[in-house]
């Protein structure tokens, strides 16, 4: 092997260099990744239909909709947290009742545990799928990120309802978020704040 005149292997040296761009572009790479995340995510399930989204829905669509009182349906309420950041992330009710046209609000309980400011995005999933495209919802945290200040908590809310051509043989219908960290703390946002009541 090539050495120099100290006897150093140049080979080695350059192997090594090589391993320590490799290792850092990995690192590089999972940081942009997980940035690009939740944008990709959605992106994805807008063009695709995956997993369940739905699209915003207009508040008036709903006020002149027939209600069906001839079934009811039970929808349930999950929430989790990606990875292992520290924020408490709850539905207040883990279920409601409603007929099909009937307009509801439900509340999550959110606390921010991290110790430092953080932006937050919750990314929706309804299933299953025959129902997902009938779920509607007209008001939603979801909606935009969530700034929170270290130790904010709040109550975010959803408002929707089930579109009255949902398929009959559709009993239940599961909407699950996720939430994830941004990055950045983006307060001075007017959106930032949107859907959701402080606790003090």
């Amino acid at each position: 092997m090539p050495k120099d005149s100290t006897g150093y292997d140049k080979t080695k040296f350059r192997d090594h260099r090589r391993l320590v761009w490799l290792l850092a572009g990995g690192v590089i790479f999972m940081f942009a990744f997980s940035y690009l995340m939740v944008p990709i995510f959605t992106f994805v399930c807008k063009q695709a239909g995956i997993n369940g989204k739905n699209v915003l829905s207009q508040a008036g669509a709903a006020s002149d909709m027939r209600r069906d009182d001839s079934r009811t349906i039970k929808v349930e309420f999950t929430a989790s947290v990606h990875g292992n950041m520290r924020f408490v992330f709850t539905p207040e009710q883990r279920f409601v009742r409603l007929h099909p046209g009937e307009r509801k609000t439900v509340y999550f309980y959110a606390e921010n545990n991290t110790g430092n400011n953080v932006t937050i995005q919750a990314v929706p999933s309804i299933t299953p799928a025959d129902g997902a495209r009938f779920f509607k919802k007209i008001e939603c945290f979801c909606f935009t990120q969530q700034a929170f200040a270290k130790n904010e908590k709040a109550k975010m809310f959803v408002n929707f309802y089930l579109d009255p051509q949902l398929p009959r043989d559709v009993k239940e219908v599961t909407l699950a978020y996720t939430l994830f960290d941004t990055g950045g703390y983006q307060i001075k946002k007017p959106a930032v704040t949107k859907g959701r009541m402080p606790i003090k």
